[in-house]
């Protein structure tokens, strides 16, 4: 008796470790992917992974997220303001966004250190970690994983943010495993991985305040548990985290030219008026949507980046639907509570885009959601993987073949004449400018960078944009005051900032001339000035 139950422990060991063999496998394999991509995606339009080259990109976004994080991992925190016609924040030196946003980058460049290309690469390892934990924690099958790797494939932001200085891949690494953490715990629930999802769902909130539609579950889970003390303890975690959100926003962030939230709605509520504020909620979703279906048309016929976007996330929105009906139908109710619960996500997020988000820039926080909807359309029990196919079909022909607008689907590299520009302001700001770091942060460790200016000899008004990649040469620590032309013009005699970037042969450089402001450096399109 003793020998056969011997014998049946080890036949059951040898399996489990088989089957952790295979299932580590199915990970490492689709570990390869963001790497492979990334490759493959470079090759295709004529460059190598390394010729990436974050000054010759036109996301102005770029340069403010790396000198933060190089100013952070410096001195602690940026020693000049960041901020926008020379705001700052009320405590340190941050821009708008939460600084929270950009703590694995923080990380990476503690153990690799900061150079340009280090956003690339730490973008690179976040995205294979978390498809890795996404494989182990989820374990599907080897069709789901083929399915996996082809929609991964045909989803173009993966790869074209892994291959930039945005932090929009930490969201979707993060979201990510947070995803496949909560199908195991589905699984089998227990305190511990309860615990873990309220950690990431925390930390993600803190880096964009809707990610705070993660905590729902974990606190359904907890109250689904025990009652009483779940509801006191959920309602205490969101609170705490929206709370924790409202201060770093209060107190570490900038303000921008334009409230980053529309908010104009919620007044008649704040008025008392509430059949009011009702009715005018209803009115803005529906002239919001009608501009939202006009430009998801518009991407479906000219490969419109934000209608690509739109077109994507709303056929995710309706597979998850259909999918979470046919789950309760056949009475799956995990899965139904699953793609249930991510529709809501969805839905809720397309509201706030509605009510709150200007549409361009509102379009990329979809991607977000659209990172996760990907992966879990790609696990859906069906018999034919019609969704899977659906969907891949879909980002193929907005991605691959509409796509073409440089400023969302092109990859950029070096550029001779761009390396030879900033090798040669690294050269005059590093003998120019001198770090002040008493009373840090100041405006003496500031460079206003004006969006444009208007070409002095031009009769008909013509504007010149401002080579802002030439400010990648600032030395480490210093910060930067994105203004707008007018706010300088208005303002020229007495910024607070003691260096400032403008277009050769502007007006604003004829008058900084007859100001008698001191010029530390001028290229064929740069030029700047010591405004005191």
């Amino acid at each position: 008796m003793g020998k056969i139950k011997r014998e049946t422990f080890e036949r059951l060991w040898n399996r489990w470790n088989r089957e952790r063999r295979i299932l580590t496998l199915k990970a490492g394999l689709m570990a390869l992917l963001p790497l492979l991509c990334c490759i493959a995606a470079c090759a295709a339009q004529g460059g190598s992974l390394s010729q990436v080259y974050l000054p010759s990109s036109e996301w102005n976004d770029e340069l403010f997220y790396y000198k933060q994080v190089e100013g952070i991992l410096s001195h602690g925190y940026p020693q000049g303001y960041f901020g926008f016609n020379e705001s700052h924040a009320l405590k340190l030196s941050f821009a708008a966004w939460s600084p929270v946003l950009v703590w694995p980058w923080l990380l990476h460049g503690l153990i690799f250190g900061w150079n340009l290309m280090a956003p690339v690469y730490s973008n690179i390892l976040l995205l294979t970690v978390a498809v890795f934990l996404f494989v182990l924690l989820t374990k599907p099958g080897w069709k789901q994983l083929g399915l996996m790797a082809l929609l991964f494939c045909c989803f173009w932001p993966y790869t074209r943010y892994m291959l930039c200085g945005m932090p929009e891949i930490i969201c979707f690494s993060m979201l990510i495993i947070y995803w496949g953490l909560l199908i195991h715990t589905a699984e089998k629930e227990t305190g511990g991985k309860l615990a873990l999802l309220f950690l990431l769902g925390g930390v993600m909130t803190l880096m964009r305040p809707y990610l705070i539609l993660f905590l729902l579950a974990p606190a359904f889970l907890w109250i689904r548990r025990q009652r009483t003390i779940g509801i006191v303890g959920s309602l205490a975690v969101m609170g705490l985290t929206a709370g924790g959100y409202a201060l770093i926003k209060h107190y570490l962030g900038a303000e921008y030219f334009t409230p980053l939230f529309k908010t104009e709605w919620l007044e008649p509520f704040g008025q008392g008026h509430i059949l009011g504020g009702i009715k005018g909620v209803l009115a803005k979703i529906y002239y919001e949507g009608r501009t939202f279906f006009a430009l998801t048309l518009q991407g479906l016929k000219s490969g419109l980046a934000e209608g690509a976007f739109f077109a994507v996330y709303l056929a995710l929105l309706l597979i998850l639907l259909w999918q979470c009906l046919t789950d309760f139908l056949r009475k799956r109710k995990k899965q139904a509570l699953l793609n249930g619960y991510l529709a809501f996500c969805f839905f809720s997020m397309w509201m706030a885009l509605l009510l709150m988000y200007k549409m361009k820039e509102g379009s990329k926080h979809l991607l977000t959601f659209m990172a996760v909807g990907i992966l879990a359309v790609a696990l859906m029990e069906t018999r034919f993987y019609k969704k899977a196919i659906l969907i891949g079909a879909l980002c193929v022909y907005l991605f691959w073949y509409r796509g073409d607008q440089p400023g969302d689907y092109q990859i950029y590299f070096v550029q001779a004449e761009r390396v030879a520009q900033v090798q040669q302001w690294e050269e005059i700001l590093g003998r120019e400018l001198s770090l002040r770091e008493e009373d840090a942060p100041n405006f003496d460790n500031v460079v206003i960078w004006t969006f444009s200016d208007v070409l002095e000899n031009s009769e008909s008004g013509e504007t010149v944009l401002t080579d802002w990649q030439a400010l990648y040469a600032l030395p480490e620590g210093w910060g930067v005051s994105c203004c707008y032309r007018e706010y300088v013009e208005e303002n020229l005699e007495r910024l607070q900032s003691l260096y400032l970037a403008i277009p050769v042969g502007g007006q604003l450089q004829s008058r900084c001339e007859e100001l008698g402001m001191e010029q530390i450096g001028q290229d064929g399109r740069v030029c700047v000035y010591r405004t005191r």
